[in-house]
């Protein structure tokens, strides 16, 4: 047999090979495709389970989910590992129990298993105009402002000044509730409870017993940190509008007395002296 016989035959078993590839791979592709998904039993809230409620056994019940599991998502045969649990974040009848929306085990329930780790809840007594408006629902987010006289000052020169101590501060409960009433409106309240790191919670302790504290409500959306100086009393009746206490410094210093020096020579020795002239005359 010669070679040109031998690579035709070659040639023809590669080309075999690579078909019976192709008709294998497509008959498993179409059989995968023919078979139902899998379905998964997973636990489910049986009722609607408000945020700091702890779980029990008549909270829960079990749906079949086909296909793709949603992250996080608890097995039925895990059901009983739940109980017990606080929940974070409302959940509504029949959907599926996410895992992140509830508290670690053993942590309980209420206002407490809400608060994330490394932060801390800072009540701030709120006053009439706050309580009246009633406009702070758990989840806004507020910037906490400060009015009163700074330690040190001269005879009250500038009056009671106004300061932004905190902003973008998301507020935990209003009162003992931390859930908004039946229509979703906010209610009167005389104490505010605010999510804020260990340092904002000393801030605000020492705010509390020294000055006056006002929240400021903000869009949710807006969480950009503005650059606010404070003003205060003096410049409400300074007649230039928008005036603070930073533009008032910068003035003060375009003001400084002109300073003059005088060199006197005295045989081999040099001395200077040197003059504050005001108005630089």
């Amino acid at each position: 047999m010669n070679r040109r016989v031998l690579a035709i035959l070659l040639v023809a078993f590669v080309i075999a090979v690579a078909c019976a590839y192709l008709v294998v791979r497509l008959i498993h592709n179409q059989t995968v495709a023919s078979q139902p998904p899998a379905i998964t039993e997973v636990v489910a809230a049986k009722s609607n389970v408000k945020l700091g409620t702890v779980l029990n056994a008549d909270h829960l019940t079990t749906i079949k989910i086909t296909g793709t599991l949603p992250k996080g998502a608890i097995l039925a045969k895990d059901k009983n590992s739940l109980i017990g649990r606080g929940v974070v974040s409302d959940i509504y009848e029949g959907e599926p129990i996410i895992d992140n929306r509830l508290a670690a085990s053993g942590s309980g329930g209420g206002l407490a298993a809400t608060i994330p780790p490394g932060m801390r809840a800072c009540a701030v007594k709120v006053d009439d105009v706050v309580n009246v408006s009633g406009f702070v629902t758990p989840g806004m987010r507020v910037d906490v402002l400060i009015a009163g006289n700074p330690p040190g000052q001269q005879n009250g020169a500038q009056g009671t000044q106004s300061r932004t101590l905190l902003q973008n501060i998301q507020v935990l409960s209003a009162g003992t509730d931390y859930q908004k009433d039946a229509e979703g409106k906010a209610k009167a309240v005389q104490v505010v409870n605010l999510l804020v790191t260990p340092e904002q919670a000393e801030l605000l302790s020492l705010a509390s017993s020294q000055v006056k504290i006002q929240l400021v409500l903000r869009n949710p959306l807006d969480t950009k940190v503005a650059d606010v100086p404070g003003t205060a009393t003096s410049n409400l009746f300074s007649g230039e509008p928008g005036s603070s206490l930073k533009s008032k410094r910068t003035a003060a210093k375009r003001k400084a007395p002109k300073i003059f020096t005088i060199v006197v020579f005295n045989g081999s020795k040099q001395t200077e002296e040197k003059f504050a002239v005001p108005g630089g005359h």
